[in-house]
C-alpha cells in the first residue's frame, strides 16, 4: 500500500505518495526531510540519508509528477517538467532512477517555486 506524503516547497503544498518498494520504504523511514533543493531544469533534487542501488523499478523514462531516487547522488528527484536532457515535454533524468513515488495532482505548479529556499517532505500519518 502506498505511503501518503506531503511536500512543501516555498509557499506551495503538494500531496504525494511513496510506493511500496524497498527503496521507497527506506526513504519513508528517514522522513521528515527538510533541506535546500537543487534544480536541474524542471526537477528538484536533494541528497537524503539513504544509500541504495538501482532496483526493479529503475528507469530513465519518467513523467511529470514522478518521484525518483537517484543512486549516484543518494538523492530524491521530483520531476515537474522538462530537464536539460529532454527532447520534448517529458522530463529525462541524468541517469536511471528508482521510481519511488508520485505527486498527486498537478506537479507543473512547482515551476512557480523554482527559486524556493527550502523543501520539506513528510509522511502523513
Amino acid at each position: 500500500m502506498p505511503k501518503p506524503i506531503r511536500i512543501w516547497i516555498g509557499q506551495s503544498e503538494f500531496e504525494g505518495e511513496l510506493f511500496n518498494t524497498a527503496c521507497a520504504r527506506e526513504i519513508s523511514e528517514v522522513l521528515p526531510i527538510e533541506t535546500v533543493p537543487n534544480t536541474w531544469g524542471d526537477e528538484f533534487y536533494f541528497s537524503i540519508p539513504v544509500s541504495a542501488g538501482l532496483d526493479d523499478t529503475a528507469t530513465a523514462t519518467v513523467k511529470v509528477g514522478d518521484i525518483g531516487y537517484w543512486p549516484p547522488g543518494n538523492a530524491l528527484a521530483i520531476f515537474f517538467g522538462p530537464t536539460p536532457m529532454s527532447k520534448g515535454s517529458d522530463p529525462v533524468p541524468a541517469s536511471e532512477v528508482n521510481l519511488v513515488g508520485r505527486i498527486i495532482g498537478d506537479a507543473t505548479v512547482m515551476k512557480k517555486e523554482i527559486n524556493a529556499g527550502k523543501i520539506r517532505v513528510e509522511a502523513i500519518e
